[in-house]
């Protein structure tokens, strides 16, 4: 049984730990190796990981790839990725080595729009509240100007604010639904500080409009951004498709837009399938110091935007030209957060040109694109599991603490093998017998 503690974050990190330890793991000297290990030797930097979050006692680490060769709208990049996943950036790397040769991606923003709400109840009449809301409007704005005006002297800040009533869902239930421009910062801190202030300013006017019994519930921002969007593709002959792994680049293709299509109907499929898009915008978004958990809620909400979960990617055929494309909700930022703090996310971003928030937005949806043509490529020609577990066999043997020499023999072995995990296994107990 573990014990409860008093006071836990106003402990020193090292008071922390000897809790910890004491409690979870009697005092084990493996477990305080293992925390100490990944502490960087650099006490300044280490620092500065520790003010990440709180009660922090160590560093966890994720492997930062890149996967070059990248052309996108003519320009061309090398993309980090951090992520554990084996297979990834490799996949990543192919699908970009195989567009190159055939004109690359194109992307285009179709919008950046990014949404807050104030979320309140109000049990009196509808006519009062909706005049109410036209006369206190220009103050809500006005009023929020001490946050906003940096934001508007770059060419950003707050677009509209709307009343919406939502009582036919919820009773007495009504949102001020508001719409942002954030430029190049992702814009949480921005959106959550103006639609506090909303609130504050319409809440305390409203009795004097005659409107009593206004409960405001709570004033946040929507990671669902269905107005931000970002459209990513590849086109080209269907002969143009034809390589070592696609001797019949009619059939393949035929084959993908099939593959397609499962995923957009069938949600069990379109689950793994957006899946592994989220595989390269994920560790795209990571690496560049972005919220990917944001990013994922509001992906899969626009996956299921027409009331059925589907295949966030697309494909088409039409007169011997094949086409596929992503169109997704993406809210990221280049300025902010931990874009100026952390040191490998600074280094990914100058990686990548330091990019505009746009520019970024097209960055990831090609990495999501490439993602899943590659594994789309794979499933329909010579079946995931070939390349995954060549991918995979490293992690096996890791696992087994294979040396070197162990290590070279059994690469060489798998070569020509198929690689599943006991084979792994027979492969090294018969080479160390």
């Amino acid at each position: 049984m573990q014990n409860t503690i008093s006071g836990f974050s106003k402990l020193s990190k090292t008071k922390k730990i000897d809790w910890l330890l004491n409690t979870c793991f009697d005092n084990n000297d493996t477990a305080k190796k293992v925390v100490t290990q990944y502490w960087n030797s650099d006490e300044k930097l280490q620092k500065l990981h520790d003010e990440f979050i709180e009660n922090t006692i160590t560093n966890f680490y994720l492997p930062l790839g890149v996967a070059p060769n990248f052309l996108v709208n003519e320009n061309l990049y090398t993309i980090p990725m951090a992520i554990e996943e084996s297979s990834v950036v490799a996949a990543a790397s192919k699908a970009a080595k195989f567009w190159f040769e055939r004109g690359g991606f194109k992307a285009e923003v179709i919008s950046t729009t990014k949404i807050g709400q104030v979320h309140f109840t109000f049990s009196g009449s509808k006519t009062d509240l909706q005049s109410y809301f036209k006369t206190i409007k220009p103050q809500l704005i006005s009023d929020a100007y001490h946050i906003t005006k940096n934001m508007n002297r770059r060419g950003g800040g707050i677009l509209d604010i709307e009343l919406r009533d939502k009582t036919e869902e919820l009773d007495n239930y009504y949102q001020l639904h508001a719409t942002f421009e954030t430029l190049d910062a992702m814009g949480a801190n921005f959106i959550n500080s103006c639609l506090e202030q909303f609130a504050e300013t319409f809440k305390a006017h409203a009795k004097t409009h005659k409107v009593t019994n206004v409960n405001i519930v709570m004033s946040i921002l929507s990671n669902y951004v269905p107005q931000c969007l970002v459209r990513a593709e590849v086109r080209c002959k269907i002969t143009d498709l034809k390589d070592k792994d696609i001797p019949d680049p009619i059939t393949f293709a035929e084959n993908f837009k099939q593959a397609v299509s499962i995923a957009e109907v069938e949600p069990h499929r379109a689950v793994t399938h957006n899946k592994g898009i989220m595989n390269g915008i994920d560790a795209v978004v990571l690496a560049t110091g972005n919220d990917f958990r944001a990013v994922e809620a509001g992906v899969h909400a626009y996956a299921a935007k027409d009331g059925k979960y589907s295949s966030l990617t697309h494909c088409n055929i039409d007169n011997d030209i094949f086409c596929f494309w992503l169109e997704i909700p993406l809210a990221v930022g280049t300025v902010g957060g931990l874009t100026s703090l952390h040191p490998l996310v600074k280094f990914a971003l100058q990686m990548l040109g330091n990019p505009s928030a746009k520019d970024l937005m097209k960055i990831v949806a090609v990495a999501g694109l490439a993602q899943n043509f590659a594994a789309l490529k794979s499933l329909t020609t010579s079946g995931i599991q070939q390349g995954h577990m060549k991918m995979h066999l490293m992690n096996i043997l890791n696992q087994f603490k294979a040396n070197d020499e162990e290590k070279k023999a059994l690469i060489t072995y798998f070569k020509t093998n198929t690689v599943t995990h006991s084979a792994v296994v027979e492969a090294i107990e018969k080479l160390r017998s």
